[in-house]
């Protein structure tokens, strides 16, 4: 029987999961607080230059490509997915970097030039990699994760050991490699998982299988043609999308939603699925005694990092820069200790820089060059211009010495973005960035639930659920709610 559906907020997830539930029959509605869709993924242009806000790393292709196929489609109608070559490049100091390239017999010829012996050992650790991916992406994450039962079938039981699950990342590759480059170039695609390397399972390879062996690509346009494209599909299947519908209330009769409240207006619903921040939702929307957690629960959870980026235009181009540039010339290990134990804002940070108009001609004027500058820092912070005008200077001087480029006299668009930007565009919990880190204790079961354990017809997605944060699981996280909901209506 058609329900109607109501969803808060037009992220990858609430997209998702909105395109599959009216794909399964019912009248579906997204309402966004915002002027634009897309949450963390949205764009805005300013002089000529048009900037993707969040996400900036197109990996693990097939996920998107699967998405597309269940309507009918595939990426080619809707961007051209171009595979970067190199895929990125770390800066180790001025004059000190590696590119890692997109071929992998040319990533085992590199590895071998840095360490005698690792090229055999990255064959290895890849087809290990490789076993993770494959179990995780294929199995763990589309399962909704509401039962230890889930997981008590004889093939992932038998994976348990073969997906490190009980070791550290950084035991697993310091078990293969010796060369303190080579780890940190490893240890990378976890950062952004929310632990440090040392407290992250070591399962969390299957990112360096997803980096190296399935590379690194860009839609040309940005990652907001995602949004675009699965705008598209949901028109397609009919769904309703509203803007600048902040969702002030979720009304409730007995054990169930009825509906929610917009400004002054009630609408009512069947079903409503909260795809908007997960914290936000329970202790500002809900009645006290209709939430699955406490304040003091969401206290004790340990979060994903946030960051503090700046949206930068050129008048020039910037030669020693490629479309991904990451400045790893300071300490790795104390920037993590800043992040995750003292919790304060970083003395020297790490950073990263996205140059897109390295492969996309439309995101910049013509001799110019757009920088998307990302600082991985703690969260809840107190976000203060000066702060953020500090560690401007600070990442522009240190780009200037490695690159041996004059770029900061040539800036002529700046806009900075931090937590109270987080905290205002998308209530995000303690102005996080990416959700709850992926540590074995916040992994599957241990996430917060999907569903509301008081009312029958709420259901959460996104990075502050299963599977977790980033872009492939957020996309994943929607299609599960859809089929979850399916489930239930069905029993």
């Amino acid at each position: 029987m058609a329900k109607k559906i109501s969803i808060i907020g037009s992220g990858f997830a609430g997209l998702a999961s909105a395109a599959c539930c009216a794909q399964n029959g019912h009248e579906v509605s997204i309402y966004e607080k915002n002027h634009s869709i897309g949450g963390r993924a949205r764009q805005f242009s300013a002089d000529g230059f048009v900037f993707d806000m969040g996400p900036s790393w197109y990996w693990m292709p097939e996920v998107f490509e699967q998405f597309y196929q269940r309507f009918g489609h595939t990426a080619s109608d809707f961007y051209q997915l171009d595979r970067l070559s190199p895929s990125y490049r770390v800066y180790f100091g001025k004059d000190d970097f590696v590119d890692i390239p997109s071929s992998l017999d040319e990533i085992y010829a590199l590895v071998e030039s840095i360490e005698k012996g690792a090229a055999d050992q990255l064959r290895l650790f890849l087809k290990e990699a490789e076993y993770k991916y494959k179990v995780g992406m294929g199995e763990f994450v589309y399962k909704p994760s509401l039962s230890v039962t889930e997981f008590l079938d004889m093939k992932l039981l038998s994976s348990v050991f073969r997906l490190n699950l009980f070791s550290s990342i950084s035991k697993h590759i310091r078990q293969h490699f010796k060369n303190p480059k080579l780890i940190q170039i490893l240890e990378f695609p976890v950062l952004f998982l929310g632990a440090k390397p040392s407290e992250t399972p070591a399962m969390y390879s299957l990112m360096n299988y997803a980096d190296w062996s399935l590379g690194t690509w860009y839609p040309q346009g940005g990652m907001f043609k995602i949004i675009e494209a699965m705008e598209t599909i949901c028109k397609e299947q009919g769904v309703k999308i509203e803007t600048d519908a902040n969702v002030k209330q979720i009304l409730t009769k007995k054990n169930r939603v009825r509906g929610i409240r917009i400004n002054d207006k009630e609408l009512p619903t069947d079903i409503l699925i909260a795809s908007a921040d997960y914290h936000h939702v329970e202790q500002e929307l809900l009645p006290k005694e209709f939430r699955n957690y406490d304040e003091a629960y969401w206290d004790s959870r340990q979060l994903s990092p946030s960051t503090l980026i700046f949206y930068v235009g050129v008048k020039k181009r910037v030669a020693q820069l490629l479309h991904h540039t990451l400045f790893f010339d300071t300490d790795f290990d104390k920037h993590l200790g800043e992040i995750y134990d003292t919790k304060e804002w970083p003395s020297n940070p790490l950073f990263y820089v996205c140059t897109p108009s390295k492969t996309d001609d439309s995101v910049a004027p013509e001799g110019c060059e757009n920088l998307f500058i990302l600082i991985p820092v703690a969260v809840d912070l107190k976000d203060e211009d000066a702060v953020r005008e500090r560690y401007f200077e600070l990442v522009m001087d240190r780009m200037e010495h490695i690159t041996g480029e004059n770029i900061k006299e040539q800036v002529v668009y700046k806009r900075s973005y931090a937590h109270r930007d987080f905290k205002t565009d998308y209530n995000g919990y303690k102005g996080n960035a990416f959700g709850l880190a992926n540590t074995l204790k916040q992994t599957a079961i241990f996430k917060p639930s999907l569903r509301n354990k008081r009312l029958k017809n709420l259901f959460f997605a996104g990075q502050l659920t299963t599977p977790g944060p980033g872009v492939p699981p957020s996309l994943i996280s929607g299609q599960v709610v859809a089929a979850q909901i399916e489930k239930n209506l069905g029993a």
